[in-house]
């Protein structure tokens, strides 16, 4: 066993139980290290959706995973921890957390199940090479040079996302020298740059309910949602930004446009009634002064200055054709994005191990007998809400299971 992480320890657990001699070894000096810090240290274990919607949120690869979630799913991994001892609590959009709110205990629970099975563990151990002959894994090799002969192998080194933690691509690169293709790295779930200065003047704005349109230089739309998204000294950040994200970033477009519905609510129709009511309220107005009812404070400036409209202007001199254009911006706020951030901000790693060459059922390489992988090393990747680390305990299960 390759790494000691959410995947790792599952898979260990797992195989163990099942009658097998399991050693990990992990690079680190300790196990779980990116589950203590998986939502802000409070570890979104899983979701409780149904089975459908669960896979519409793994926009990476959702349908390769139909076994394994069959196997051990969002229901068992609940199932699992209860039965360790960890109290679970449902919360919004159905994520689901510990009720001690400690990514610490998960750690722990996950480690008491690899113990109480006997599995071994070899920190500080990173593994150099996975050796194989005549299509069958026979061992692996140490950085130190140390040869330990295996019956199998299972990597769950995870992705290259906040590589602090260790994630730095050991695993694509063994299986690479293994003849398994890897689908290029991109960051995935990580803030957005955007080109325009004015962004940046709304920093810390976090708009409740905004709907965007993610499309590309041809106009062609990569992503469409609605959601929370905030304004950062960068660009723009939150769930629904972080969703976006994902598309952007696997899309391989330099720059793409986001669109901004600040009023999902109302129609452009609707918009302009209560646009021109206010105006009729606020009559005594100056321009500059009458979207305060309407918009938080931090964005009037931006709007009254990207509308073109004199801000002194009296609210009952207001054209039509100036209406719609505020009707037009607050419908269609639109920002130029530049690129991700790095993947040390980045959630989870889009891209991995090619699943094609990997056998849903079982996990085990259709390239090399005896060699699994599990988690983010595979090209596999969800949405933020628990799913990505139920992809970890799914297929980790099944790797354990099957070896």
């Amino acid at each position: 066993m390759i790494g000691a992480g959410a995947a790792g320890l599952m898979a260990a657990g797992r195989a163990a139980e099942r009658g097998h001699r399991v050693v990990i070894f992990e690079k680190n000096n300790t196990a779980g290290r990116k589950i203590r810090l998986t939502g802000n240290g409070r570890c979104n274990v899983t979701n409780v959706s149904d089975m459908e919607t669960f896979i519409s949120n793994i926009p990476g690869n959702g349908r390769f995973l139909y076994s394994s979630l069959n196997l051990f799913s969002n229901r068992n991994v609940m199932d699992f921890f209860r039965e360790m001892g960890l109290q679970l609590k449902v919360e919004r959009d159905n994520r689901v957390f510990p009720e001690s709110d400690s990514a610490e205990d998960v750690v722990d629970v996950l480690l008491k199940y690899a113990k109480m099975h006997n599995v071994e563990f070899m920190f500080n151990s990173r593994v150099d090479e996975i050796l194989a002959e005549n299509g069958n894994v026979t061992g692996i090799r140490l950085c130190s040079g140390e040869i330990w002969k295996l019956d199998a192998v299972i990597v769950a080194t995870g992705g290259v996302s906040y590589p602090g933690t260790g994630s730095t691509g050991d695993g694509h690169r063994m299986a690479e020298k293994l003849g398994h293709t890897i689908i290029p790295l991109k960051p995935s779930l990580v803030p957005l740059n955007v080109k325009e200065n004015w962004a940046r003047e709304l920093q810390g704005l976090s708009l409740k309910n905004a709907a965007v349109k993610l499309f590309d230089k041809k106009g062609r739309i990569l992503f469409s949602d609605s959601g929370e998204m905030m304004f950062t000294h960068f660009g723009v950040t939150g769930p629904l930004i972080l969703k976006a994200s994902r598309h952007f970033s696997v899309s391989g477009c330099r720059s793409a446009f986001l669109a901004v519905d600040l009023m999902p609510g109302l129609t452009a129709e609707e918009l302009d009634k209560r646009i021109q009511n206010d105006l009729s309220k606020f009559s005594r107005k100056m321009f500059k002064n009458f979207l305060d009812e309407l918009l938080p404070n931090l964005l009037v400036p931006v709007i009254v200055r990207l509308s073109g409209i004199p801000p002194e202007k009296p609210s009952n001199q207001v054209t039509r054709e100036e209406r719609q254009q505020i009707v037009s911006l607050l419908k269609n706020l639109t920002l130029e994005i530049t690129g991700c951030r790095s993947f040390n901000e980045a959630i989870v790693t889009a891209g991995g191990v090619s699943v094609r060459e990997i056998n849903p059922k079982t996990m085990e390489s259709r390239l090399i007998r005896g060699l699994y992988f599990a988690g983010e090393v595979m090209d596999v990747d969800a949405y933020t809400g628990g799913f990505n680390l139920t992809i970890a305990f799914s297929t980790g299960y099944t790797a354990g299971n099957s070896v």
